[in-house]
């Protein structure tokens, strides 16, 4: 069993997959192409990537243009602060973000599906945190992209201090810029 609920973001989703919990720990499937057609999700995806990350690091906001990404996220051990904001070009919630907690906490089977179009990023809440994603398309390091992550204009309330970046994360440009770049009135 799966559930599907829209968020206020057209194309962007939360999905709950049915857990089976018994005495020896829990169970679920994590991909399974029939339900995940039935419920307008894609079925075939290029790439699974994993990342093991300490508190407070926040990974993003990245994304992928020309060659854009469709994201299937689940926090497969400790709990993750996601977001996606929404880049699409003409987009009625262009700058727009949404932000979930995904979490190991079996009894939720959480995961957020984020289309090609957005910005995407997560900030670690646990001591530690694995995340398992799922890629619509091959990561291309010429189309890497990223947006400011503390950027006021986006008014993401990230919920750590002092968050742990990389160097490439720290110098990606406001938002602003990016939407004057592609013509895009804020």
């Amino acid at each position: 069993m799966m559930e599907v609920e829209k968020t206020a973001i057209e194309g962007l989703l939360i999905v709950r997959t049915r857990v089976f919990n018994d005495a020896r720990g829990a169970f679920f499937e994590g991909f399974r192409a029939d339900r995940f057609a039935a419920a307008g999700l894609p079925t075939e995806f290029l790439q699974d990537n994993f990342s093991h990350s300490k508190r407070n690091v926040l990974r993003g906001l990245h994304f992928q243009e020309p060659n854009g990404q469709g994201k299937f996220v689940r926090c497969v051990s400790g709990a993750i602060y996601d977001v996606a904001v929404d880049i699409r070009p003409g987009s009625k919630t262009f700058g727009r973000h949404v932000g979930i907690e995904l979490s190991d906490d079996q009894s939720r089977g959480l995961a957020l599906y984020i289309p090609s179009g957005f910005a995407h990023g997560f900030a670690v809440l646990s001591a530690e945190a694995c995340v398992s994603y799922k890629c619509t398309t091959l990561y291309s390091p010429a189309d890497e992209k990223g947006l400011r992550w503390d950027d006021p204009g986006l008014g993401i309330r990230w919920p750590v201090q002092a968050p742990l970046l990389s160097e490439k994360d720290e110098k990606y440009a406001p938002f602003r810029e990016y939407a004057a770049a592609i013509g895009q009135k804020l």
